[in-house]
């Protein structure tokens, strides 16, 4: 599928509409897209490969472009396999090309493949090095833990282009028609969201070039509005809110602790507050990250379980963790009809992430709601409308 918006430089990449699970577990209803590159100047460069469930398309695409040229260079922005995964079968094809990437992309790509394929036609670059085409020229921007430490981009100067790797990148395949913002947000939220900080410094880096065209690795090339995408992406790098507001999120053994969590974000919304409601033993855990992120305050409801925290919701809050999750308003629910635990668990979770506030009371239910405990509600309510 060609989606060119320039005479020099070509979009050769692929849809792939028969994956399930990207990285074997983000839910990608509408596919994803391997996107690939190729400039043709004086010299030929093929920007990236893709994965090798589309080797043999990604070939023929590049076929097309080529012409009956050679490329003359293969730059590799990025060596995870949904990028990398088709370099081997092109080298096999084009062995006189010369591969550029940094120190650590060819030590990775010794990993991946036997360095005699490529240790004689390697060329390494740095920050700041160019390599001219003719009348185009790439610059490369080193990008390290965006999010693998090899990664870096290449802006081109005289279209103004940015190869910016898993950079501004989205799921879903190219020809699905939706909004680029939730799918980019659950995007990079779930995959690049522990590494604010490295994005940050690229965002910085970015600021000093005259960008008017973003070509990422994954979703849509991007054209116009451009300040609106490095925007949101400063937002989800700096671990800012989008939007005032509470998620709530149910994880419920036989749905006492839903019906309260259900109440409470009915009376929420009663109260003028803006809420989502989320039930993290069925709704899509990826999703629910993202809407953790978006909101400046979340409440979790969750049962007690063997003495400690209910799977679901542990495994929720563990996947918060693990990118970074900060800046917040929290505040518990809990269940157990004996020795409730839950809130207790969630809190020692949550704890360690920088810039967190509890927002009191604690609801503790014994196995439903009463009078008592919907008083706490209540409270609670209060608290945080």
């Amino acid at each position: 599928m060609n989606v060119n918006f320039s005479e020099a430089i070509k979009y050769i990449g692929c849809n792939d509409k028969t994956i399930d699970l990207f990285e074997s577990q983000y839910p990608v209803p509408n596919g994803v897209s391997y996107n690939s590159y190729v400039i043709l100047d004086d010299k030929v460069a093929v920007m990236d490969t893709a994965d090798p469930r589309v080797t043999d398309e990604w070939l023929n695409n590049l076929d097309c472009e080529l012409a009956g040229r050679k490329p003359d260079y293969l730059v590799v922005s990025h060596m995870e396999p949904d990028h990398a995964g088709s370099i081997k079968a092109f080298l096999e094809k084009y062995p006189d090309v010369t591969v550029v990437g940094n120190a650590k992309t060819f030590t990775m790509m010794g990993q991946f493949m036997a360095p005699s394929l490529f240790d004689e036609k390697k060329q390494v670059v740095a920050e700041g090095d160019k390599l001219s085409l003719g009348e185009h020229e790439l610059t490369f921007v080193m990008a390290p833990m965006v999010h693998w430490p090899e990664v870096m981009v290449e802006y081109e100067s005289k279209e103004k282009v940015l190869f910016s790797a898993d950079g501004f990148g989205k799921f879903g395949a190219l020809d699905v028609d939706e909004p680029w913002i939730d799918e980019a947000r659950r995007y990079y939220l779930n995959i690049v969201g522990k590494y604010g900080a490295s994005v940050q410094g690229l965002l910085k880096k970015a600021a000093n070039l005259d960008i008017q065209t973003i070509c990422p690795l994954h979703g849509p090339i991007l054209t116009e509005n451009l300040g609106y995408y490095i925007n949101l992406y400063d937002i989800w790098s700096s671990y800012k809110p989008e939007e005032e507001g509470v998620l709530v999120v149910s994880a419920s053994i036989h749905g006492n602790t839903k019906a309260a969590a259900l109440k409470l974000s009915e009376k929420l919304q009663q109260a003028g507050v803006k809420t989502e409601f989320v039930d993290i033993c069925r709704d899509s855990m990826s999703e629910a990250v993202a809407r953790a992120f978006y909101y400046d305050k979340m409440v979790c409801c969750a049962c007690t379980y063997d003495g400690g925290l209910f799977p679901p919701m542990q495994d929720f809050l563990h996947h918060l963790t693990a990118k970074a999750y900060q800046n917040r308003k929290v505040a518990f629910v809990e269940n157990g009809t004996w020795a409730p635990q839950a809130a207790k668990c969630m809190k020692a979770i949550l704890e360690p992430m920088k810039n967190m506030e509890f927002v009191e009371p604690v609801v503790s239910i014994k196995s439903t709601l009463n009078d008592d405990s919907k008083a706490k509600l209540e409270e609670l309510i209060k608290a945080l409308s």
